[in-house]
């Protein structure tokens, strides 16, 4: 089922300011979305909306072709997952399951066939007569996976559903979930802070800050190509390095002299008008060359070395006490304490507007 946000906005009574405000999004059926964002950003709130369990303040919610701003969260043809699971306690699995379909009076043999379904598919058929309390985390977080899947819904929610869980298994149940996504072929709304669960699972990706999108679109492109300051340094591990300075006689210089950098050809066409004018430049950690000279090359003094198996993190201090991080393959040598020449690969160079922090290039 298609989703339709246009204009949408959310101020709460008593409250001066807008928490969202002009969110126009378009998610299309059987697309898995990740909302993401810092804590406070108005994502949860806005899945709530999406939900019906928040009023909508102005806009039009849309699923399909039918306008859903009024209409009862039981009537939307939706299914929720918490991150705090939500199960009942005295009840089994089993009827932590078929739940809902038992308050809607389905048929007894609907509910049996639908339950014994979603377990086979979350490999939690042996649970099915345990009490959530006999169970492990990952288990629950399946219940409530599960709980939600029998009923067919037209569109999934998911509320930072893997919050609760540690590293390891989270990794395993980010998997599960992007199978379990293609397997029931529903749109999927998925809430997250975490930007690796959003850029390894989602097809799109709604970014907001403040209650306002900052750049909507495909996982890579929020890497490579970020619409601005704030996604490029919320988005990537470690976070884009970013150099503030101006443009002089067509080249980068940095604040401090530092660093100077005469951008390639289409960079430098993209930036004649900021002849003058403060820019920000950022370079992923991993697109450093280490060259010994280049008139774009720079002395950094080796800080702190994180050795990560397929690759190195190298903390870096430029001499002019500018922190930057490099990423190098693991088997590279270098030592702590040691100064080294850098340069810049040209073609991965990032420009931001210095006043807008918009994107230049």
């Amino acid at each position: 089922m298609k989703v339709s946000l246009k204009n949408i906005g959310k101020k709460y009574e008593g409250r001066e300011n807008f928490t969202i405000r002009n969110i126009n999004l378009e998610i299309e059926d059987k697309e898995f979305c990740a909302i993401l964002g810092p804590s406070g950003c108005g994502k949860s709130t806005l899945l709530r909306m999406i939900a019906g369990l928040n009023s909508i303040t102005e806009g039009e919610l849309i699923f399909g072709d039918k306008l859903m701003n009024k209409v009862a969260p039981k009537d939307r043809d939706i299914a929720m997952v918490f991150q705090s699971y939500a199960l009942y306690p005295h009840l089994t699995v089993y009827d932590n399951m078929a739940f809902a379909l038992k308050m809607k009076k389905e048929r007894k043999e609907v509910i049996h066939q639908r339950v014994l379904e979603a377990a086979e598919v979350l490999q939690i058929t042996e649970y099915l007569y345990s009490k959530p309390s006999d169970i492990s985390g990952g288990q629950r977080q399946r219940v409530a996976l599960g709980r939600a899947m029998v009923r067919k819904p037209g569109v999934f929610l998911m509320d930072e559903p893997l919050s609760n869980l540690d590293a390891k298994l989270r990794e395993h149940m980010r998997v599960e979930l992007v199978r379990l996504h293609k397997q029931l072929g529903t749109t999927s709304i998925y809430v997250t802070h975490d930007q690796t669960e959003a850029m390894t699972m989602a097809d799109k990706i709604v970014l907001l800050d403040k209650g306002i999108i900052q750049q909507f679109g495909k996982p890579e492109e929020f890497y490579n190509k970020p619409s601005n300051l704030f996604v490029a340094g919320f988005i990537g591990s470690p976070t884009m390095n970013v150099f503030n300075g101006v443009i002089e006689n067509g080249k980068f210089v940095s604040d401090s002299k530092a660093i100077v950098v005469e951008p390639n050809e289409t960079d430098k066409e993209a930036l004649r008008p900021y002849e003058g004018k403060k820019v920000s430049m950022g370079i992923r950690a991993e697109r450093f060359i280490s060259k010994k000279e280049d008139k774009n090359s720079f002395n950094a003094m080796i800080d702190v070395i994180e050795m990560l198996g397929k690759e190195k993190l190298l903390y870096t201090v430029l001499e002019d006490g500018t922190e930057c991080t490099m990423s190098v393959p693991g088997h590279y040598e270098y030592d702590t304490d040691q100064a080294h020449n850098f340069t810049f690969d040209l073609d991965a160079l990032h420009f931001f507007d210095g006043e807008t922090t918009k994107r230049i290039n």
